[in-house]
């Protein structure tokens, strides 16, 4: 079991806030990941977690067992926190074979022979990189050495997995292939693994969780999908998804259990049952209208519900095609999959399903109206 609360955590580097008020529940088999751009905080609180870096207020707790208290000064060391860490860097020893590597860890543990030999065994078959156990690592490629550094990690059988960056030195391919393998092993294992990365794609494809920071705070903590339809504010929406999506300014107003919501492509009208609990103001304000661009389907002819636009430009990429629309003032994307070949200035005509629409408060910024 390996349940993670953290609560009301700071941390200061001289006076720098740079984690503020962090609140997390990480719970036991979850892989958790640690999201946002560099200097949000999210390596910072991996490192509050591991035990390499003490907070100045805030408490956390594993399996319901104190940890950290900052009031009290009370603070567990790595040792016993039982988790393992996997860092960007590898850190791999440079004189000992693959097997020297992971057998370190074990042997410190005292454990048989015979148990240290199967656990080698068992972690390089999870990584299929057996016929590499007598090579040191300059004779391995990045990719190969990641694998031993991760190999070395699950062979001690943690409580928790910390990931801090892990793929950001692979290239796109092996990447996809890491990726792939991280998912087994949560599966297998059932390690709680916690994850730092930048990379969207990975926090989305891997993750249970995703905890997405913004300047040392916690903007938004859900399921990868749920992220992905609803972010929490324009900011998160921004950052989640690429392409990026798509804003519009708008008016919106709510009479009753209906919101009114007009912008340059078109009018619409939503329902409460699709509404966040932000307050939603008195009157006419300003609202940001948000669609993603796989949400725009477009046709060559015109038909019921098909709104007229322009085509600004035409970006055919192989297995998708980017298509930079324009109404009016208003400029906006559209991904379609496969190739689709458009001349630029011609008339088109698009369909967006109101329901896949979000909606936001321009003044707060919060998400007021939620797609589904």
């Amino acid at each position: 079991m390996s349940r993670i609360e953290l609560k009301h955590i700071d941390k200061f580097y001289g006076d720098n806030h740079v984690l503020r008020d962090i609140n997390l529940v990480i719970e036991d088999g979850d892989f958790m990941t640690l999201l946002g751009p560099s200097g949000c905080g999210k390596t910072t609180t991996l490192r509050v977690i591991s035990g390499l870096e003490k907070p100045q207020n805030g408490t956390m707790t594993i399996d319901g067992e104190e940890i950290i208290n900052a009031a009290d000064a009370y603070f567990a060391p790595p040792s016993k926190r039982g988790l393992n860490l996997v860092f960007q860097s590898y850190a791999l020893w440079p004189h000992m074979t693959v097997r020297e590597n992971i057998a370190f860890g074990l042997k410190i543990k005292k454990l048989s022979k015979e148990e240290i030999n199967k656990r080698i065994q068992d972690a390089l078959r999870m990584m299929r990189i057996e016929e590499y156990i007598d090579r040191y690592p300059n004779e391995l490629s990045g990719g190969q050495q990641q694998r031993v550094a991760i190999a070395r990690a699950v062979a001690s059988n943690p409580q928790l997995l910390l990931l801090d960056e892990p793929l950001s030195n692979l290239d796109a391919r092996l990447r996809v292939d890491m990726r792939s393998e991280l998912q087994r092993i949560h599966k297998e294992l059932g390690t709680t693994i916690i994850y730092v990365t930048h990379d969207q794609v990975e926090a989305l494809t891997m993750s249970t969780k995703i905890a997405l920071f913004k300047a040392g705070e916690l903007s938004q903590v859900a399921p990868p999908m749920e992220l992905y339809m609803n972010p929490i504010d324009l900011q998160a929406a921004d950052f989640i998804g690429n392409p990026r999506i798509n804003f519009l300014e708008g008016k919106a107003r709510r009479e009753g259990s209906k919101m009114y919501v007009s912008c340059e492509l078109e009018d619409y009208v939503f329902d409460e049952q699709d509404f966040t609990n932000e307050t939603i103001p008195e009157g006419e304000f300003a609202c940001v209208v948000a669609i993603r661009p796989e949400q725009i389907h477009i046709d060559t002819q015109p038909g019921a519900g098909r709104i007229p636009v322009q085509v600004y430009s035409n970006q055919p990429a192989g297995s998708e095609t980017l298509v930079s629309l324009k109404k009016g003032d208003s400029h906006f994307l559209s991904k379609q999959i496969g190739l689709a070949h458009y001349k630029l200035d011609q008339e088109v005509y698009v369909t967006v399903a109101p329901e896949k629409i979000n909606v936001y408060n321009a003044e707060t910024t919060r998400l007021i109206k939620r797609a589904r």
